[in-house]
């Protein structure tokens, strides 16, 4: 288990690199998960009495820890969303889900039953697992802080944030999906997988997150109680509250929790969209966030340090990156065709699909469910070579790529601006 003392003495110093590393990173294309990951393959080589990283013989405890800072994450998401909620104004949202994600499965899917010869149950999983982005690990591609003002996310980190928020939730289906293929065989679970781990589950999701963000709106806000009117009171910790409770009252009915944490935190937000109150939310949340990451990160090098890539083959690491460089940059971008973003933005978006830690909360998950065929340390290695890939990978390109973006939309604004002054100074 290793030595408790040092493993707290390493949390404290990870913990207090979380809150520094991020100002001094900021305009650097160095992301502070890969200085995480980094730091925890260095930590894992030194001969410390550290507990061992092994996702096998310890899958409960990954299978938790990943959850809540899932769970975690798709709060701070939904609080910092500054676009209301709709048809139109998620347009790109609802193309890159109804595309992209069912696309990416088949994808990855094919590819791994392909070159990896796995059976087909365990080729779906891969790619129900590796279904769900994550923009929380490259903070230059999610949205900011909540603002008052509702056009404040552009489109390229608007679309990221909110892609991520939601289809945490929507991989569940296939998740299931590929368990019932695994530990049924044919095609006679598809009917009940349809009606219930489809259809009832991703509805029960959104019915409560609605109910709960609006009961929990009225009370932070409107309590005719004022000690009840927790906006008031600026308690920040009210979100982890709402995170939890959330989450577990709809996985009491069989509801999907992640997607009803995401509409709670989007609800409560849209209760009122201006009231500093979201703020403190959110940076309480965030917080807490950006401290589970970390650590889970720091984990992740160790698990790479002590040879967990030993089972990756040359087919599987061909996967990932047949994923992140081709499948989810080329379905992303055909999703956007006839949407709202412009070439360089849909091009931006289609690039960083983000693989992180809910790739590694629904692989334990899924292993304690059914025999997939394959030997466990194999699944590891794939997943944990793709998290590897995308942390390098977008880790390093986020912020030149997103700055050089927000040049270029400055100056086609100022550029606008003088085109619409021409007319008013020959007026004059």
């Amino acid at each position: 288990m290793g030595n408790p003392d040092l493993i707290f003495t390493l949390a404290g110093i990870a913990a207090l690199l979380a809150a520094v590393l991020p100002r001094l990173l900021n305009r650097l294309p160095f992301s502070l998960p890969l200085a995480c990951l980094i730091g925890g393959f260095l930590l894992y080589l030194l001969p410390l009495d550290l507990p061992g990283p092994d996702p096998v013989a310890h899958r409960a405890l990954v299978e938790h820890a990943t959850e809540i800072c899932v769970l975690i994450s798709l709060m701070g998401a939904g609080l910092a969303i500054n676009r209301p909620f709709g048809r139109r104004n998620w347009s790109s949202t609802w193309r890159l889900l109804g595309w992209t994600l069912p696309l990416t499965v088949a994808g990855v899917t094919a590819a791994a039953y392909g070159l990896l010869g796995w059976p087909l149950a365990a080729a779906l999983l891969l790619g129900a697992v590796l279904a769900p982005t994550d923009p929380v690990l490259a903070s230059d591609v999610q949205v900011g802080e909540p603002v008052d003002s509702e056009k404040a996310d552009d489109e390229v980190r608007f679309t990221l944030t909110s892609e991520a928020g939601l289809n945490d939730g929507l991989a569940f289906p296939l998740v299931y999906a590929a368990i019932a293929l695994a530990a049924a065989g044919g095609a006679g679970w598809i009917g009940e997988w349809a009606l219930v781990d489809l259809l009832y589950r991703c509805g029960a999701g959104v019915l409560c997150g609605l109910l709960i963000g609006k009961l929990l709106g009225r009370l932070f806000f409107r309590a005719q109680v004022s000690d009840l009117r927790l906006a008031e009171h600026r308690d920040g910790f009210v979100a982890l509250g709402a995170t939890f409770l959330a989450y577990g009252l709809t996985e009491l009915v069989h509801g999907y929790g992640f997607i009803a944490v995401f509409v709670t935190a989007c609800t409560i937000r849209a209760a009122e969209r201006t009231h500093g109150y979201n703020g403190v939310l959110h940076g309480f949340i965030e917080q807490i966030e950006r401290l589970f990451t970390a650590w889970l990160i720091v984990l992740l090098g160790g698990f790479v340090a002590a040879g967990g890539l030993a089972s990756l083959t040359w087919e599987g690491a061909a996967v990932a990156l047949l994923l992140l460089l081709v499948i989810r940059p080329l379905t992303g971008w055909l999703a956007g065709l006839g949407g709202p973003a412009g070439p360089r933005e849909r091009g931006v978006t289609a690039f960083f699909g983000i693989r992180g830690i809910g790739s590694l909360f629904y692989l334990a998950y899924a292993l304690g469910q059914a025999d997939f065929g394959v030997p466990a340390d194999e699944l590891w290695a794939v997943v944990a070579f793709t998290v590897l890939a995308s942390l390098v990978v977008h880790g390093v390109t986020a912020t030149p790529i997103m700055a050089r973006l927000d040049n270029l939309r400055d100056r086609a604004g100022k550029a606008e601006d003088e085109e619409s002054a021409e007319p008013a100074a020959r007026h004059l």
